[in-house]
């Protein structure tokens, strides 16, 4: 790809961008949010086109009108936001659009036994091909995203934050899948925020900032980490979190109060209680049931059993409504499926948990909205910085500062937050951090889940390790490493 320009209304979105993968090749491209990563790789997938520039495939010019142009080609993407029906089967998402056919009707059999091969070659043999792909784990449908990659044997197949829902084993299969790939001569362009994991899968890097090329061609072995992240955001920024404030008062009353709480088949009986400015981190491998028991807190599950109570309150079990009005605020993993409305502006997102507030006589105060998001996008510096842009223009690490406005403007007492930097890149992760140790500075209780124990042990003040659905250990977090994290899970020994 050469000099290629993509112009949207009001943003220079590329601005002669240069990009050259080799066969055989693991190419990672690098960027903050926002530096043109994603706008890059839907030019390369035929999905935008680019108004200035040239892509040249196997040493020949070409034109990628469309996704299906550059999957002729044998250029296959898979994109962050998985692009899956949930409704269907595992084979029938592996072959969406190019069916299995015999005499003019779909070939069923051939299908499924061309999936488990796939499966199978992707080190997943126990995944059935006829499982609908919405009872899959999030990090099951990323393995059947990869699947439908493989089924239209790709040259080139780029790979968008593909490790965001795997846990480490996860990622160790998914590194060995694409080593065999590249041995076998395919290209793989691997976008990733998680710089080891650059470390451990790459060969070559190129660095965008602002839509330009600042490095390409790079070797992963002599390039060093603060080069990288010099390169990707202008300046040096340390791998390190906020200062841990105050612990709180031992003998203060907690604010929430979790009993017992069992959900069937997903964790049994959790118990612990967050007191007014502790940061509470959950840790454990994707799978032990982190995220269904924050979803379970905030009352989007049903507990079979145990007690949620917000300052001494007993909450009805599966009643979002009631944990919000005693001060729950959820921040879910999947931001733009499950939190934002991605084509409303800006302040509608904000407002949305608030509506009643701005309500008059049945109508809604646009205006008043308008002045409330201004006043805290302006507070969380949310960039760029006009409230009434669509949400989905936004970076992710901005986006992510979009859904905590939207509980700053409610005035939560307990935040919720699941996975809260996936998908930001390491400038915007730092601000997010930040945030969440000033929000507790603030006194509000906040409970978080991530994938990335280094995250969880950097922020929280206490740490509970989630093994199968139990918590295993509850500690101080400077008293714990990220490998006694890892021996906790691996051995499921209850502290």
């Amino acid at each position: 790809m050469r000099g290629i320009v993509k112009q949207f209304p009001g943003v220079r979105a590329l601005d002669g961008i240069d990009l050259e993968v080799t066969a055989g090749e693991v190419h990672c491209l690098l960027g903050q949010n926002g530096a043109g990563k994603s706008t890059l790789i839907k030019t390369l997938s035929g999905a935008h086109q680019p108004d200035a520039g040239q892509i040249h495939w196997q040493g020949e010019e070409v034109r990628l009108p469309n996704p299906q142009a550059a999957l002729h080609h044998g250029i296959a993407t898979i994109y962050q936001e998985l692009d899956l029906v949930d409704g269907l089967t595992v084979a029938e998402n592996i072959y969406l659009g190019h069916e299995r056919t015999r005499w003019g009707l779909t070939a069923r059999a051939d299908a499924a036994t061309s999936a488990a091969a796939l499966l199978h070659r992707l080190g997943h043999p126990e995944m059935s091909p006829a499982k609908e792909v919405g009872r899959l784990s999030a990090a099951g449908k990323q393995i059947v995203s990869m699947a439908r990659a493989l089924s239209h044997d790709a040259r080139l197949i780029v790979m968008d934050e593909p490790s965001a829902v795997l846990d480490q084993e996860e990622v160790g299969r998914l590194f060995g899948v694409i080593r065999e790939l590249a041995a076998q001569g395919i290209a793989i362009v691997y976008i990733s925020h998680r710089l080891e994991e650059i470390r451990e899968i790459g060969d070559r890097i190129t660095v965008l900032k602002d839509g330009r090329t600042v490095a390409t061609g790079l070797d992963v072995a002599d390039t060093p980490t603060p080069d990288i992240i010099r390169l990707m955001t202008g300046r040096s920024i340390d791998y390190v979190f906020p200062e841990r404030g105050a612990v709180p008062d031992p003998a203060t009353a907690p604010v929430l109060e979790v009993s017992g709480l069992t959900r069937r088949k997903e964790f049994t009986d959790i118990s612990f209680a967050v007191r007014p400015g502790e940061i509470v981190g959950l840790a454990g491998l994707v799978g032990s049931g982190r995220s269904e028991i924050l979803e379970t807190v905030y009352g989007a599950r049903r507990a079979s059993a145990g007690t949620v109570r917000v300052e001494g309150r007993e909450l009805p079990p599966g009643r979002v409504g009631a944990a919000m009005a005693a001060g729950i605020g959820f921040c879910p993993e999947e931001r733009k499926s499950q939190a934002l409305l991605l084509h409303d502006p800006v302040y509608r997102n904000i407002s949305l948990a608030s509506l009643a507030r701005f309500t008059r006589r049945g109508f809604l105060d646009a205006d008043g909205e308008r002045n409330a998001a201004a006043e805290h996008t302006r507070a969380l510096d949310v960039r760029p910085t006009g409230v009434e842009r669509a949400v989905n223009t936004l970076s992710g690490g901005n986006q992510q500062k979009v859904v905590l406005a939207r509980w700053l403007l409610r005035g939560c007492k307990v935040l919720l937050l699941d996975e809260p930097t996936r998908g930001v890149d390491v400038g915007a992760r730092s601000e997010i951090y930040t945030l969440i140790r000033d929000l507790a500075a603030q006194g509000i209780a906040v409970v978080m889940v991530s994938s990335e124990i280094e995250e969880v042990i950097g922020l929280a003040d206490r740490v509970l390790v989630v093994s199968d659905g139990r918590i295993v250990s509850d500690g101080p977090a400077d008293e714990i490493d990220e490998h006694g994290v890892l021996d906790l899970v691996m051995e499921g020994d209850v502290a």
